[in-house]
């Protein structure tokens, strides 16, 4: 249409009635006038604009997920990555405590023995074909370490450095074929030297082949000259089998070590051997045998009044059958009534 001054004056005069109407609708309330109007128009383009709607909303909502579809995958992406990182807090939560426990042992058995130590952890396994066992640790000699130190942890020996770098350093586990220790039998004092056997228990050779022993009994190490390589009174492990005594000279039993070799992680190289030798107090105390409850034995037995009654009665009967008055004078004679 063209823009002209009577288009203008038209446009005008419908804002004018626009408004009129609206006033008129908005004063009059449910009793407006222009009520019927409105239903009337809702009626017919209602269904219209539902039409309108369910062509037009699949649309628009295709071309928002579309455009929101970047910011829905970063949202998912941080999502996963604050997940993951909580396992992985989770998980060293685990793993912390796991080696506080480690820890705190391993500085008991120091305690107990009076062992200057260096702390180290694991951080590398050798391979055991061959039956070869060793491990890597993180300290070397800029740590203090030497060659033919003891290494233990909170359960007991460890094994015996090998070979030091400047940071870290080889152990040859005790449970290896060519490791050697002199050990100590608790409270017998019997003497002998243990040798590994791979994932078997250790050999122990007693140089007394008449030496007194049975299973359960506990071994410590017997140190070295100058306490290398080995340290005195070392947990080593406790007998699980007593070969026969054949009359040889030396007698041989099988230990289970006190250590996990599969499970080593913190372990601590012993830098300054004791004072005096601990003999058996690292080794820790015996768990208390649980005391047998009382027994109490209850026996019932006949009761002792009736057969009392019973044998009075048959003796008072046989008073009465032989004639006899238990009120007569003792002094009677008993002939005076019997008839001449």
């Amino acid at each position: 249409m063209r823009d002209t001054r009577e288009s203008r004056l038209l446009l005008v005069l419908l804002i004018v009635i626009a408004f009129a109407l609206i006033t008129v609708d908005i004063r009059g309330g449910e009793a407006s006038p222009v009520d019927g109007a409105r239903r009337a128009a809702a009626t017919v383009l209602g269904p219209v604009e539902n039409g309108v709607a369910n062509v037009v909303n699949p649309v628009g909502n295709a071309i928002g997920a579309v455009r929101d579809s970047g910011d829905r995958h970063a949202r998912i992406a941080a999502l996963e990555r604050d997940n993951a990182a909580l396992k992985q807090r989770l998980g060293s939560t685990d793993r912390n405590r796991s080696r506080v426990r480690q820890l705190d042992a391993m500085l008991k058995t120091a305690a107990a023995g009076q062992y200057g130590i260096k702390g180290a952890e694991v951080i590398a396994v050798g391979a055991a074909q061959g039956f070869s066992w060793t491990i890597t640790i993180d300290a070397g000699s800029d740590d203090g370490i030497m060659r033919d130190m003891t290494v233990l942890n909170g359960a007991g020996l460890v094994g015996r450095v090998t070979t030091v770098g400047p940071h870290t350093a080889t152990v040859l586990l005790a449970n290896d074929p060519d490791f050697t220790v002199g050990t100590r039998m608790e409270n017998t004092d019997e003497i002998g030297f243990a040798t590994g056997r791979g994932d078997r228990p250790l050999a122990v050779q007693l140089l007394n082949g008449k030496a007194q022993v049975k299973k359960g009994d506990r071994l410590v190490t017997f140190g070295s000259s100058n306490d290398k390589p080995f340290v005195p009174g070392v947990p080593v492990g406790q007998v699980v089998k007593v070969d026969p005594s054949r009359g040889d000279l030396t007698r041989t039993v099988s230990v289970r070590p006190f250590v996990s070799f599969t499970k080593l992680d913190l372990v601590g190289v012993v830098v300054e051997p004791p004072r005096e030798d601990p003999r058996d107090t690292v080794l820790p105390a015996k768990p208390a045998k649980p005391k047998p409850a009382p027994t109490v034995t209850v026996t019932v037995t006949p009761s002792a009044d009736t057969g009392a009654g019973t044998d009075a009665t048959t003796d008072a009967g046989a008073g009465t059958d032989a004639g006899s008055d238990p009120n007569a004078d003792p002094n009677a004679d008993p002939n005076a009534n019997t008839p001449q």
